[in-house]
């Protein structure tokens, strides 16, 4: 596929969704082609499915129009994923894919098996919104469908930090802030802006964090009785592990949250000498060579040392090298 509009001839119902816990990539993705089909193609009641966006997102024109259930018996003529990496990860609408005449997966992760009729999968690309705009016309692409893309971008990029920015990564940003958008703007809502009690949060992770492995490891964690104490979330811990990764001789960042008793959400970032993607896809996760999470059981401990376990195995063989 090389135009998103070689899958919209003759379809006059398409649906659009992401997956479970939407990052920024996978908001500004499904949203960008949302409004880019919206836009141009106003023959197609597209709808679009996510599982409750962060407030932090709400810069991106018509992120009401989110849908966070579905809605009644639908067979959409076409069905379109961004930023899935498989199957089970699909969230919201995962009736109405089953259902639609013709699905399309929108992706770039590498362990993306290809489940949709159309994968358009490029796995060397940093942001599954880099691939989605290389697959719509640039000159239909104006300021809200801009702002979209960038957001993704900057996401999954660091704000164009990791190692998966490329040359034209940044050439496509270049083109997208030419449409005139508040970038700096999007970068302080979705990076720096914290909440006082946010701050509090990440400051008490960082006190109480762990250095392992002659401190290439650094471990912060929130127990559930924690979060509560503090009224928080998930939604509300962006930027830790980022800012434990900071750490000044740190290989590996792991911070890990308590979503219900003895249920862990892991999140791994990786300085460059450790791939946390296969850490993650070994416990059923999955994600980017630097940036990948995974849902674990059992008791913190437990959970910590079976991670941790992984990563220093990778720490050792690349030594050996």
């Amino acid at each position: 596929m090389k135009n998103i509009s070689e899958v919209l001839t003759g379809v006059k119902t398409m649906g659009i969704a992401g997956h479970i816990r939407p990052d920024g990539d996978c908001v500004g993705s499904c949203m960008a082609l949302y409004l880019y089909v919206t836009e141009h193609f106003p023959e197609i009641d597209v709808r679009i499915y996510l599982d409750h966006p962060k407030p932090v997102f709400s810069h991106i024109d018509r992120i009401g129009d989110i849908r966070t259930e579905t809605d009644g018996d639908r067979e959409f003529d076409l069905f379109v994923t961004c930023d899935v990496s498989a199957r089970d990860r699909l969230a919201v609408a995962d009736e109405y894919f089953d259902r639609a005449k013709k699905t399309v997966c929108i992706d770039h992760h590498v362990s993306n098996p290809g489940f949709a009729d159309i994968n358009h999968v490029r796995g060397d690309v940093s942001s599954c919104c880099e691939v989605l705009y290389g697959l719509l016309d640039a000159d239909k692409v104006d300021r809200p469908v801009a702002a979209a893309i960038y957001t993704g971008m900057i996401h999954d990029t660091g704000v164009f930090q990791y190692s998966s920015t490329s040359p034209e990564t940044m050439r496509i940003a270049g083109e997208l802030m030419k449409t005139g958008f508040e970038f700096n703007r999007i970068i302080d809502q979705s990076f720096y802006e914290k909440t006082y009690i946010q701050n509090q949060v990440m400051g008490r992770v960082l006190a109480e964090s762990i250095l392992l492995m002659n401190g290439a490891c650094i471990i912060g964690y929130l127990r559930k009785k924690d979060m509560e104490f503090y009224g928080v979330d998930g939604k509300d811990l962006d930027g830790i592990v980022s800012q434990l990764r900071l750490t000044k001789g740190v290989e590996v960042a792991m911070f890990l949250y308590e979503t219900e008793t003895q249920t862990f959400k892991v999140s791994l970032r990786s300085n460059g000498h450790v791939n946390v993607s296969r850490i993650a896809v070994y416990f059923g996760g999955g994600g980017h060579t630097r940036a990948a999470g995974c849902d674990l059981q059992g008791s913190m401990y437990d959970v910590i040392n079976n991670v941790t376990r992984e990563i220093e195995r990778q720490i050792c063989m690349e030594k050996v090298r």
